[in-house]
């Protein structure tokens, strides 16, 4: 976690840089920082399959409903956590509340995922900022998200 943590606090620096990002920096090193100071659930005793990168742009919905899950190139055994993000990228408050029932894990599990919610938004900023601007949308809700919960 602590190439994860350094890597974060990299990215929000450089999204400084970005023109019109819209996003409190400030906040964010805040609560990126309470979140790394919280002991990391630890897999490690039972790793499982994980996508890697279960994000609004890898689930197909048919008539509103999930009818597949897509881009499989992160498929690896590991922290499992890394796939609730989701929950900060497509679905609102209540929603995510819903979610977390029926995934049912326990406050330390959903708070390191919605830890991987906030890096893995900040590190898409800087990377694809200009290129791919409908990314960089879906990643700034997760953050934002991520934001909101964390000042409840």
């Amino acid at each position: 976690m602590v190439a994860l943590a350094e890597a974060t606090f990299a990215a929000v620096e450089r999204c400084r840089r970005i023109p019109g990002l819209g996003l409190d920096l400030d906040a964010v090193t805040d609560v990126w920082t309470e979140m790394v100071a919280t002991p990391a659930v630890e897999h490690a005793q039972d790793p499982r399959w994980l996508h890697g990168d279960l994000v609004a742009e890898n689930l197909l919905l048919t008539d509103g409903r999930l009818s597949a899950v897509l881009d499989f190139g992160g498929l690896s055994i590991g922290d499992p956590t890394v796939d609730l993000v989701a929950a900060w990228e497509v679905l609102d408050r209540p929603a995510r509340e819903t979610f977390r029932r029926l995934v049912d894990v326990d406050d330390p599990t959903w708070e390191q995922a919605r830890a991987w919610a906030l890096a893995l938004g900040m590190m898409t900023f800087p990377y694809y900022w200009d290129t791919m601007p409908a990314r960089c949308a879906n990643r700034l809700a997760m953050v934002r998200s991520v934001l909101a919960d964390a000042a409840r």
